[in-house]
């Protein structure tokens, strides 16, 4: 099996060649042993070039897979082809699929559905997503988002809060936790699903692999949600590549003079499923099907009750925005020696938390 993987991953690497074509060879040749084993006419007329044919039998290369396969042994990362049973298969059928995925965790093979955002998120959309996200999960629905600052940690946490599983998609190696502050986030979405990447152990987020990275998104998915995007959101490739696969996309609206909103509005207004709640995704998943069943909620996780009139003024500013207690304290009118006494109770009872920034918000 090494040897076979080790002739997958050098395949992988050959670049400025599409995966289809790679898929091609495979399967006109009897399997990815054979294309070794190929003469050099066969696979220059499969599309292969001079330099292609150079690069597959290069010392550099032989040594660059042997670091990679010697490194995802060290840190218990799977190396899965598009052949494994693992690979998810809705990832197969898109126009350019990855040849290998490089896993931390196993891929649930259940239904999933994407949910990505603004990194910027209000407090509206960190909200949002994380409530869609929980009772999607609640309805044994995987949630796939990209791991970045904003609407997918919300997303991931919404179905790990409520013990359903999700996948988190890298711009860079799955031994590398991006952005930092997601350590405790990875981890737990190792536990509960997975996370994959493209990209081997060791590659560094860069800009370049995230608009790649988002096709993968959308690629495992059913459909793809947005929850907050601006206009030149990275989201809204995701939503671009979820329509060039055929797949569903929908929207949540927002504020129109909110720029977080004009992505996800523009969206809507070009057709895409305008969506209030986790039921409209669920209904629109079971048209023509058996509907997906609704759980309750196993438990109720906060208590309101008791909360005091400054405790409601508190919580109905961060419904709005993040923010911090020195602006809290300006808005609520509440001093800061009472403000600190009612945000630790409101902590305590799970309604708000103080994100990485040191703004407070509203997560109930």
């Amino acid at each position: 099996m090494d040897r076979e993987l080790e002739y997958w991953l050098k395949l992988s690497r050959i670049s400025n060649l599409r995966t289809t074509n790679r898929i091609d060879l495979i399967m006109t040749l009897g399997g990815v042993k054979n294309v070794f084993e190929a003469e050099k006419d066969v696979l220059l007329k499969a599309g292969f070039t001079e330099q292609h044919y150079k690069d597959l039998y290069s010392d550099e290369l032989n040594q660059d897979i042997k670091n990679t396969m010697d490194m995802c042994s060290m840190n218990d990362i799977k190396i899965i082809p598009i052949s494994h049973d693992e690979y998810p298969e809705m990832l197969k059928y898109i126009p350019d699929p990855p040849l290998v995925l490089y896993v931390r965790g196993s891929i649930p093979k259940a239904n999933a559905v994407a949910i990505v955002g603004s990194r910027k998120a209000s407090g509206y959309g960190i909200e949002t997503a994380f409530k869609i996200a929980s009772e999607l999960a609640l309805s044994d629905l995987v949630i796939v988002s990209g791991m970045a600052r904003g609407i997918d940690t919300a997303a991931h946490s919404g179905a790990l809060d409520e013990g359903g599983k999700t996948v988190a998609v890298l711009g860079c190696g799955v031994d590398i936790v991006y952005p930092p502050e997601n350590s405790n986030l990875m981890e737990r979405i190792i536990k509960s699903g997975a996370v994959i990447s493209e990209y081997p152990p060791g590659i560094p987020p860069s800009t370049f692999n995230f608009p790649a990275r988002n096709r993968i998104i959308s690629g495992i998915s059913l459909g793809t949600l947005v929850v907050e995007a601006g206009l030149k959101s990275g989201s809204l490739i995701t939503a671009n590549f979820a329509l060039e696969q055929g797949r569903d996309v929908y929207a949540v609206p927002g504020n129109i003079n909110n720029y977080n909103s004009f992505g996800t509005n523009r969206l809507i207004k070009d057709g895409a499923k305008i969506v209030l709640n986790a039921e409209d995704i669920m209904d629109e998943l079971s048209f023509g099907t058996v509907p997906f069943e609704r759980k309750k909620r196993g438990k109720v996780k906060i208590r309101t009750t008791g909360l005091g009139e400054r405790g409601r003024r508190i919580i109905s500013a961060l419904r709005i925005e993040d923010l911090y207690d020195e602006e809290l304290s300006e808005k609520t009118q509440i001093n800061l020696m009472d403000l600190h006494e009612i945000l630790l109770d409101l902590e305590l009872r799970g309604i708000i938390k103080k994100n990485i920034t040191g703004k407070y918000m509203y997560i109930s």
